[in-house]
């Protein structure tokens, strides 16, 4: 008598992943891509807080200035705006 049913057993390939390897090296890639935008960006601003920084340092660190200290001070300070206004543009 034949059987009606059996299972024959056959070794199965595993699916080859290849294109969504791509597809998440692309994907990670782009993620990166964004981050290090943002971390520039991120830089940029941080050079203007450490700037306008020193200058609020500046002026506190001298309680009572004298005339030239005070010009000396504003000088800084308007070379600190310079200096934002190029690194901005």
């Amino acid at each position: 008598m034949a059987e009606p049913f059996r299972v024959i057993a056959t070794e199965e390939t595993p699916p080859s992943n290849e294109p969504v390897n791509e597809l998440g090296i692309q994907a990670l890639m782009l993620g990166l891509g964004a981050l290090s935008q943002r971390t520039v960006v991120g830089l940029s601003k941080l050079f203007t807080l450490a700037t306008v920084g020193s200058v609020f340092w500046l002026f506190m660190v001298h309680p009572e200035p004298n005339t030239m200290q005070l010009v000396e001070m504003g000088l800084y300070a308007a070379f600190v705006l310079v200096a934002n206004f190029i690194v901005r543009n």
